[in-house]
């Protein structure tokens, strides 16, 4: 059975990568294709009996996705529609570390990077429901590869995924947290000196600050009360939610509570994580 794949999304959140992945595993990958050629694609695709065209990838603009939409209704092939995402500010950052211009820029469509990535996110929400949607903002390339076969493979997933994230409220809130916690109150390791230049990540650490009696009671309360919250989400359309941890610096109990949520509930949801602080 030939497998077909169209691959679009937010431009910056990773479709490259995701063709990339596709063509280490065997696909034959096409970038850009136009949809005025679309149809002479298909037809090759239909009666080739070689293998050459068993397995493809194409990769295209969300502009472009009605169009494909369209050259498909008369097909006898059936593609599998895979939707990058990222969260804004992930998608702004990228941009300005490879120095790229967005294509809606290019074209004249939006004035800004933030107007170009708002255009394209209200075109994605129209074909959700109707693919599947991987969200890059906090994936590292091995967790991308494990969604995408999880994806092509229709391999049941939780309804959502977790992401927590450690940050220092000197350094400001995380803009894409759905929900911020403060552990400024726990004793602070920093004020003592053989634990002030280590991080949540050191076991003398996380020691001093889980075997505090407050950290135990507060855990308890607070894992309560988030798995309140995810037995309420789990039933929406939400699929997936960022959980952030914050103290000071973000380098001491906010990493150690965040890795101790990731452990709790890594067996249980789709789980990711990031130290904010750790990672500059």
């Amino acid at each position: 059975m030939k497998k077909i794949v169209i691959i679009s999304g937010i431009s910056g959140a990773g479709k490259t990568t995701v063709s990339n992945i596709l063509e280490d595993n065997g696909y034959r990958c096409i970038d850009s294709y136009p949809p005025e050629l679309f149809r002479d694609l298909l037809d090759l695709i239909e009666k080739d009996d070689s293998s050459k065209y068993q397995s493809v990838a194409l990769t295209i603009s969300l502009s472009d996705l009605e169009k494909y939409q369209s050259l498909l209704k008369n097909s006898d092939i059936k593609p599998s529609l895979i939707l990058i995402d990222a969260d804004k500010d992930t998608i702004i950052n990228r941009y300005k570390f490879t120095r790229r211009v967005h294509p809606l820029l290019i074209s004249n469509v939006a004035d800004s990077l933030s107007e170009a990535i708002d255009i394209e996110k209200n075109i994605l929400n129209n074909y959700k429901k109707q693919a599947r949607l991987i969200d890059t903002s906090n994936l590292n390339q091995k967790q991308l590869k494990e969604k995408l076969n999880k994806a092509l493979t229709n391999q049941k997933e939780a309804n959502l995924s977790l992401s927590f994230i450690s940050f220092g409220f000197k350094n400001g809130i995380p803009s894409d947290g759905d929900n911020v916690f403060d552990v400024r109150f726990l004793d602070n390791p920093f004020y003592v000196d053989k634990l002030k230049n280590k991080t949540g990540n050191d076991k003398a650490v996380r020691e001093f600050v889980l075997n505090s009696p407050r950290t135990q009671k507060y855990l308890k309360k607070l894992i309560s009360y988030i798995d309140f919250m995810l037995k309420s989400y789990d039933k929406e359309e939400k699929r997936h939610l960022t959980i952030c941890i914050g103290c000071t610096g973000g380098r001491h109990r906010s990493v150690t509570i965040a890795n101790y949520l990731y452990k709790h509930y890594e067996n249980t949801y789709p789980c990711y994580i990031r130290h904010r602080e750790l990672n500059k």
